[in-house]
């Protein structure tokens, strides 16, 4: 792992801060041969979320330009970070080995949880790791986060669609609109709905999404979903025909 401060080697006066202070955003993104899926809505995110959170923007192109200096020729992982120590935000960029998507089909345990802020991929995760967790520890790979309503929002580091006669449905709660959610929307122009856990068994199948790709999704709590290679397949094409931005 590799980790840069504006543009240096990450010291242990930079990561002061983000250490203690649990306030700031980021974006997760694959780097391959220099270039990553839907770069401009990364930056895009990155922007936004520095304006509401800080008040000021933030340069997409110098943000390429730490990324590139990040990662140099390497194929990886990369996540970028916003904090604000002082009076300016700070970039921090974390490199590590590139990941793919889950191979097999994924299970989620429904948790009653509602991030904070939840349009916003901020930092502070501590529920979704306490419940993500406790998904491992009970048989599954993910959390589904819950609101308290019953609604279905997302998963806990996923966004997650469902199939019902053919269409594709997002669930229309609170929710963080993750990268991968926003390039298929603008391909696919799935349906929004409320989602309720008892409503879970009403739908063909499911599948999940964040920045390492798309998986289906075989159990949810006691629900099961059949295996349709053929259901995923627009999804998997839609994904697949978003160009590759150069960093």
């Amino acid at each position: 792992m590799r980790i840069e401060v504006d543009g240096r080697p990450a010291t242990a006066e930079t990561l002061a801060h983000p250490a203690l202070v649990n306030y700031g955003h980021f974006t997760a993104m694959q780097v391959r041969s220099g270039r990553v899926r839907g770069l401009l809505a990364h930056l895009e995110r990155l922007d936004a979320a520095t304006r509401e959170l800080f008040g000021t923007s933030l340069d997409p192109a110098r943000v390429r330009e730490l990324i590139r200096h990040a990662v140099g020729d390497a194929d990886a992982s990369v996540r970028v970070s916003v904090h604000r120590p002082d009076s300016e935000p700070v970039v921090q960029v974390v490199v590590r080995p590139p990941g793919e998507a889950p191979t097999k089909p994924q299970s989620l345990l429904p948790v009653v949880y509602e991030r904070p802020v939840p349009h916003i991929k901020h930092v502070g995760t501590f529920g979704q790791i306490h419940f993500g967790l406790q998904a491992e520890q009970a048989g599954f790979d993910e959390a589904l986060l819950v609101l308290s309503d019953g609604r279905v929002a997302e998963g806990g580091i996923t966004n997650v669609g469902f199939f019902r006669d053919g269409r594709i449905i997002w669930p229309d709660a609170p929710m963080l609109r993750g990268i991968t959610m926003r390039l298929l929307d603008e391909i696919l122009r799935p349906y929004r709905a409320v989602v309720r856990v008892d409503d879970l068994p009403s739908f063909d199948g499911a599948f999940v999404t964040n920045s390492l790709g798309i998986a289906p999704v075989s159990r949810i709590g006691d629900v099961k979903y059949p295996a349709r290679d053929d259901w995923m397949v627009p999804v998997h094409e839609a994904y697949s025909s978003v160009p590759w931005d150069l960093i």
